[in-house]
């Protein structure tokens, strides 16, 4: 009777109601679970080729365009392996269901119904191409907002000094109003979808009326199927909306997908070998007709140097400003590949030697030193593949004459420093800086200018406990000033990336260059400070 059949009808529904439910929960569960682990794997595949790349990459790139890489393009690329695919999985099966059940119905009528779709098709296609161009654009001024603001907190200090908040804020806000400008052009842009969606279910509803309404005047038991078809449209208005939202991540996918590839198809200039070698790296240091030039600012920075370093020396040296004193340091780590000549080793040039090898055999205390923001221990031990002993950690620290400061923090060696050692001095951060290169136990150590900001009282202490740490140890010691106090084997005066002066103290004097003009006018310096 009727209400059997009602009640079938009922839990019918009822029944596929809740299956639909079911496969939407468990079809959640796979897309969205499986985006999240490609945006897992994206970033640990981004971030393990930004430590492969090397110092001219990080040259010519900024770091917010770095940094929005990683995030946004990321998350754009999940939006669309995820949310996208499960919304088109959907709208295809529903859009499907509803053509073949329209068809079995009324072939005729169905065509009718469908006959807007390649208007709309076409519409999709048009306002792809530009969404697409767009979203790359878009993804640009966000780096450069991203950069901007970056600099503005990491160079706070700057700013402040110099009374430059307004200009910066301009700076900022200019940059803001670039991407307001083009976001919104592309939210117009996507504007079209929404109306198109609707002309297009409101023509086939129309379509639906007049033709199967023509039809229900010859047939009134058609009239049903009117009903039939509306509701069949009324179902599909989800789905043909959702072409639109779907397309438009798609193409903001396409855009970041692209900036992703171009990253990581970015090959290092430094090669490494495939050589492994030993685990100690021992010898004479070697430069041989060594010749290099700046490929980003074209500066010629080294030319034809040649020099030698015997294992367990200690070479000054010294020179103004742009002489290529840093130059030399960066070389023999390989940050950078001279243009003409060779860096030997022990016999063996270091482009044949293991990068990993290398760098851990040679300890650099750079000019501009880099802090993380984490406790001093971590810092001093950063290093370091194992971790150290609180007993190693002092010893760095007392080698550094920065022990008895340590003790004075709050928390002692458990003190966090803040970014970048934002809450230390000059001094202090130079210092933890040396024991951290210490504590790595080098083969060579390179001091490249990191006693600039102490006073000479502990400069005087930290070379008497150098000195006896780097007995047997190569080192090299780029600075602007002579250390009398440090007995070097060897020093050479730099200038315009050539060895002008080059030998011992003694011999030095006695040629009455520009290492003996400096020295005697530290020595005039020195005497008026203790006036």
């Amino acid at each position: 009777d009727f209400g059997t059949l009602v009640a079938i009808c009922s839990l019918t529904i009822l029944g596929l109601a809740i299956l639909r439910g079911i496969l939407m929960f468990f079809m959640r569960q796979t897309i969205i679970v499986m985006s999240r682990h490609i945006e897992f794997d994206q970033k640990n595949e981004i971030f393990q080729h930004y430590q492969q790349l090397d110092t001219q990459f990080y040259k010519e790139n900024t770091t917010g365009d770095l940094m929005n890489r990683m995030a946004e393009d990321v998350s754009r690329v999940r939006m669309y392996t995820g949310p996208a695919v499960m919304y088109l999985i959907n709208l295809v099966a529903l859009i499907g269901f509803c053509v073949v059940s329209m068809l079995r119905k009324d072939a005729m009528l169905t065509l009718y119904v469908l006959a807007p779709l390649p208007i709309l098709a076409i519409t999709i296609y048009m306002v792809n191409s530009v969404i697409n161009k767009k979203s790359e654009r878009i993804q640009a001024l966000l780096s450069d907002l991203t950069t901007n603001a970056q600099e503005s907190y990491s160079g706070i200090r700057v700013i402040k000094s110099f009374v430059q908040e307004k200009a910066m804020l301009g700076f900022f806000k200019k940059n803001s109003e670039d991407y307001r400008i083009q976001a919104v052009g592309l939210a117009k842009v996507e504007s079209i979808y929404f109306p198109s969606m609707a002309l297009m279910i409101g023509l086939s509803t129309l379509c639906t009326i007049c033709i199967g309404g023509l039809q229900a005047l010859e047939d009134p038991s058609k009239v049903g199927l009117i009903v039939e078809f509306v509701i069949y449209i009324n179902m599909l208005t989800f789905p043909v909306s959702a072409i639109g939202w779907t397309a438009s991540m798609i193409q903001r996918a396409a855009a970041s997908q692209k900036r992703l590839n171009e990253f990581l198809k970015t090959e290092p200039v430094i090669r490494n070998t495939k050589e492994k070698g030993l685990d100690k790296i021992t010898g004479d240091i070697e430069f041989e007709s060594v010749d290099f030039t700046y490929p980003h600012t074209g500066i010629h920075a080294i030319k034809n140097l040649n020099l030698q370093i015997k294992k367990g020396e200690k070479l000054l040296v010294l020179g103004r400003t742009g002489s290529g004193k840093t130059s030399l340091a960066q070389l023999l780590l390989r940050f950078y590949d001279p243009a003409a000549g060779r860096i030997l080793i022990g016999g063996k040039d270091i482009r044949n030697m293991d990068l990993t090898t290398l760098r851990e055999n040679i300890s650099y205390v750079q000019q501009d030193v880099f802090l993380f923001s984490d406790t001093v221990t971590d810092n001093i031990s950063f290093g370091l593949s194992e971790a150290a002993s609180q007993e190693r950690v002092v010893q760095a620290a007392q080698s550094a004459n920065v022990h008895q400061e340590i003790l004075g923090f709050e928390k002692g060696y458990d003190t966090m420093i803040g970014e970048r050692g934002v809450t230390l001095s000059g001094g202090q951060k130079q210092r933890i800086s040396i024991a951290r290169a210490l504590i790595k136990t080098p083969e060579i150590i390179v001091f490249d200018d990191c006693l600039s900001a102490v006073d000479a009282k502990t400069e005087h202490e930290i070379l008497g406990n150098l000195y006896g740490y780097l007995n047997d140890k190569t080192a090299i010691v780029i600075t602007h000033r002579i250390f009398s106090s440090f007995r070097f084997n060897n020093i050479i005066v730099l200038e315009d990336g050539q060895i002008i002066e080059n030998g011992t103290h003694e011999q030095l004097m006695q040629a009455n260059g520009y290492y003996a003009e400096l020295y005697k006018m530290q020595l005039m310096q020195e005497d008026v400070g203790t006036v």
